[in-house]
């Protein structure tokens, strides 16, 4: 008879090989189909992640380097070109932060500020197309269940 554990456990590794696909899949696919939807103002998905940080409240005063790349989880390497083109563009301005005159905050500019105001619509109505068919409950349980795997993840890096 053969062992029913072995033929778990290979089920298992097959079912992570598919979600991680799948997230891998879905990552690639919300760049391309993400900043299409935002082509006629040109930005991108990386962009727009970093104007929705800087648009909160909580960054009304701007956003130290280290703390946008935490808040993001992304490297310093990978924000950097990011908010080079943010800046050329004159959405965002690094001003002296007051309380350490030698570090720098990343800030909107009303510039940014205004495209943000501009894209936001558009935002809304791709995550309401993405999430077509996706009920307020799936929707809660499926942040749930992402919220765990990145935690999980982020014990990884420690």
């Amino acid at each position: 008879m053969k062992d029913l554990s072995d033929s778990k456990a290979s089920a298992s590794s097959e079912l992570a090989n598919r979600i991680f696909f799948r997230l891998y899949q879905a990552a690639n696919t919300m760049h391309k189909t993400g900043t299409k939807a935002l082509e006629k103002y040109g930005v991108t998905t990386q962009q727009w992640s970093v104007l929705g940080a800087l648009s909160r409240p909580q960054a009304a005063n701007g956003m130290a380097i280290g703390d946008l790349c935490r808040f993001l989880m992304v490297s310093r390497q990978n924000l950097n070109g990011v908010l080079d083109r943010l800046g050329r563009q004159g959405y965002t301005t690094a001003v002296t932060d007051p309380a350490d005159r030698r570090s720098k905050r990343i800030k909107l500019t009303p510039k940014g500020e205004k495209i943000w105001d501009a894209i936001t619509p558009l935002i809304y109505s791709y995550y309401d197309n993405t999430l077509q068919g996706f009920s307020f409950d799936d929707r809660v349980d499926f942040l749930h269940h992402l919220n765990h795997l990145l935690n999980n993840m982020v014990k990884l890096e420690d």
